[in-house]
């Protein structure tokens, strides 16, 4: 389903090995963290030797990882990497693998357009007279960036922070002039992906971006406000990102055919370097074991030295285990829907009248039905580029099942062909979700059931006729949220017992600021020029959540990682603007936790959350000992050395997180998980437990009832499941302690295992 439209290709699509062919293959390795031999300079000619002295007459080494890994990328043949892998001195050898993106209203939708007051002229009386800027930094891992969107200016900002120890770099199309005091770090990186390519790069090596993808997630994150934004007249407002007086930093790595995990692996730990504050990640792929996973690895890093890390949950729904970046300490990010449509409507010569989503198509196509074709059984039904015949298409309307070739691409094709309007209409697979994209002829998008419908007509009815009617958007949509279908679900393999996604944000049409030189189909055929785009992804949840975790950042200073986590997972709501359970795209039923996660977030809620539930790195490293790994896959899962494992968790479930995942089985019908919460709110507080679960699991908590003497403190409890039936993954529940002024709420996922 994802795989029919290019922006939901992270925009985190599938993982792809490199050609089995190639003799030498790039490989990362991971050294024991040690120091450097005083016979050495750096740690690059220490690496050197040693590599040459186990893998003689290798080439120059790629990169050398110092902050996020230790260790480095080379290319190899395949006995010189098990060499490698004999050494006592490697912790770990991992094949090169490529990974691919995850592809207006949304502040005031989060209620954010105000930053909390936290940055001088956003409604702080005491930040007027006082001027002090809390200093954020947002690290973007994408596409690069197109430094001129006047979502990069950088009017009112105080100078760089001195603490900052990134730069700009230079391009044959990019002058590091171009960056300023908002846009203070843009880089690129391909060694890894050349390599891939076997040298056939032909690409410009430089940080602008020349796919609109990471300026788009940039501009979601931290873009400054720009007035009268709009894609060619949809969607007009003011556009701005979540935190619009963070600095934005920007570190290139994803190419036209993808992006390597050494590249990204060089992008974190140059960030890491550099200072910043939060790392965002809209990529992803089929993730290994946490020890084989460099994005997971890079992310401890990151975690232990205070960064918040965030990452796209992938487009690879609405089936279960579909889902990337799930590691426990990375915020995992789903993606829902805005209360905002773009509506479009099929009237068809039966009176009947289908309402749908779409934008842009040109003038329309009047008041006047025309024919209405639709070839079942061949590529023409797909409109794939040279299926239709022009004889019998023009001056009609197509109707196009989704799938195959981008939604947009098939509008092209209709045009091509003569045709004058397309309906296009989902498969069962992708069910009733609609997209809104930027079509070239007069379009509607439909859902499944509708799809039915029309195509029993168009092959009964003896002349089938039709119109396509565009109109303008509409605001205050209800039901909002909806879980997006093509959003990656849990569980998450690697861990089944940690609850996966996180979260959900916004994800679906969504407007953000684009590359002027980039068309917004991104086709070859279409010459429209834009500076802001509307597309779709979990790629676009992502961005929201790291600029709303720069808002926190700002916030609580003294916050970790996990605590910011805990209070927008324990502050999201799971109900939509009618009062009713959040519901999937896919099929319009109550969404399950494994799609949901704890819910959408509701960043000023989650300001004040009342209790957090806080993790230190130990207690990872612990959670990681738990999970039946060797002692050396640990060491390279945590960079420790010297991790010996005498402290883990009985169950990799007992992490402390905000939420459960409880997994059942005919041996395991009992589940007991305790959980440490830390008040953050006034002194004095108490809370009292309430409960919800499906009639298949009966639950106990000890104690119902919690009790705080001042700020800081912590208090335990344990919840005992007991599986009555078997369960199934569709039902969830939570646990939720609540007083006057706080619901602190856990979601809990049910699991049935083979034993």
């Amino acid at each position: 389903m994802a795989s029919s439209a290019a922006w939901l290709t992270f925009l985190a699509l599938s993982l792809l090995a490199f050609p089995c062919a190639m003799a030498k293959k790039t490989y990362i390795v991971q050294m024991k963290e040690q120091s450097v031999p005083g016979t050495f300079n750096t740690s690059l000619d220490w690496y050197s030797a040693n590599l040459q002295s186990l893998a003689p007459g290798v080439a120059n080494i790629l990169y050398v990882y110092s902050e996020a890994f230790h260790g480095y990328a080379v290319s190899l043949e395949l006995h010189q990497a098990e060499a490698l892998r004999s050494s006592d001195t490697v912790l770990g050898v991992y094949e090169d693998i490529m990974y691919h993106l995850h592809t207006t209203r949304t502040p005031s939708f989060l209620k954010v357009e105000d930053e909390f007051g936290l940055w001088p002229g956003t409604g702080n009386p005491a930040k007027e007279t006082d001027q002090t800027f809390p200093e954020v930094i947002i690290g973007l891992i994408d596409t690069g960036v197109f430094p001129e969107s006047k979502s990069f200016e950088d009017s009112g900002f105080p100078e760089v922070p001195a603490r900052w120890k990134g730069k700009c770099v230079k391009g044959p199309d990019f002058d590091p002039q171009l960056c300023n005091k908002k846009l203070i770090g843009a880089y690129f990186y391909a060694k890894g992906y050349i390599e891939a390519l076997e040298g056939n790069m032909t690409e410009v090596q430089t940080p602008r971006d020349h796919d609109g993808h990471g300026t788009h997630t940039s501009s979601t994150a931290a873009g400054s406000p720009v007035a009268n934004a709009s894609l060619l007249g949809s969607a007009r407002g003011i556009a701005r990102g979540m935190a619009p007086h963070a600095r934005v930093a920007s570190y290139k790595v994803c190419w036209v055919n993808g992006c390597t995990s050494s590249d990204i692996l060089a992008a974190m730990d140059q960030a890491i370097k550099d200072g910043v504050d939060v790392i965002s990640l809209s990529l992803g792929g089929g993730d290994g074991a946490y020890y084989e996973t460099t994005i997971a690895i890079g992310a401890f890093t990151a975690m232990e030295k205070g960064i918040f890390v965030s990452a796209s949950a992938g487009n690879e729904g609405p089936q279960l285990g579909t889902l990337s970046n799930g590691a426990p300490w990375i915020m995992t990010v789903g993606a829902s829907s805005l209360d905002r449509n773009f509506p479009a409507h099929a009237l068809l010569g039966n009176k009947m009248r289908f309402a749908g989503e779409s934008m842009c198509g040109g003038p329309g196509m009047g008041k006047k039905l025309v024919g209405l074709v639709y070839n079942k059984g061949n590529e023409s039904s797909l409109c794939l580029p040279g299926s239709l015949d022009r004889r019998v298409v023009r001056g009609k309307v197509v109707l196009c099942d989704r799938g195959i070739n981008a939604r947009f691409e098939k509008g092209v094709v209709v045009r091509d062909a003569g045709g004058v309007g397309m309906i296009l209409v989902n498969t069962a697979e992708d069910g009733e979700e609609l997209l809104a994209d930027c079509h070239l002829i007069p379009t509607v998008h439909l859902g499944a059931k509708a799809g039915i419908v029309i195509r029993e007509y168009a092959k009964t009815d003896r002349n089938p006729t039709a119109l396509v009617i565009t109109s303008a958007q509409e605001v205050n949509v209800r039901p909002t949220p909806v879980v997006a279908a093509f959003s990656s679900r849990g569980p998450y393999f690697q861990s089944v017992q940690i609850l996966k996604p996180d979260v959900i944000g916004p994800g679906v049409n969504i407007l953000a600021s684009w590359p002027d030189y980039v068309s917004p189909t991104e086709l070859p055929i279409d010459k429209r020029s834009v500076q802001f785009n509307i597309i779709s992804g979990t790629s676009m949840s992502c961005p929201h959540v790291s600029g709303v975790a720069a808002l926190f950042k700002a916030a609580h200073p003294t916050w970790s990682t996990s605590a910011i986590k805990s209070a927008l997972m324990t502050t999201a709501y799971a109900h939509d603007n009618t009062r009713k359970p959040i519901t999937d795209a896919a099929d319009g039923t109550p969404t399950s936790p494994w799609g949901l996660g704890a819910g959408h977030i509701d960043p000023r809620k989650a300001l004040s959350p009342g209790l957090v539930y806080d993790l230190t790195a130990d207690d990872y490293v612990a959670f990681v000992c738990s999970l039946n790994y060797t002692i050396k896959q640990v060491q390279s899962t945590v960079r420790r050395t010297n991790v010996t494992c005498s402290t883990k968790l009985s169950d990799p479930g007992q992490l402390n997180y905000p939420s459960f995942s409880v997994l059942f089985g005919p041996n395991r019908k009992v589940v007991r998980y305790s959980r440490e919460v830390t008040n953050v709110g006034d002194a004095g507080s108490v809370y009292k437990v309430a409960v919800q679960a499906p009639s298949t699991v009966a639950v106990r908590v000890k104690p119902r009832r919690l009790v705080f003497g001042k700020v800081g403190e912590k208090q335990r409890y344990t919840v005992t499941f007991v599986a009555r039936n078997k369960t199934d993954e569709t039902h969830g529940g939570s646990i939720t302690w609540k007083n006057r002024q706080h619901r602190v709420r856990s979601p809990v996922g049910f699991l049935w295992g083979e034993s």
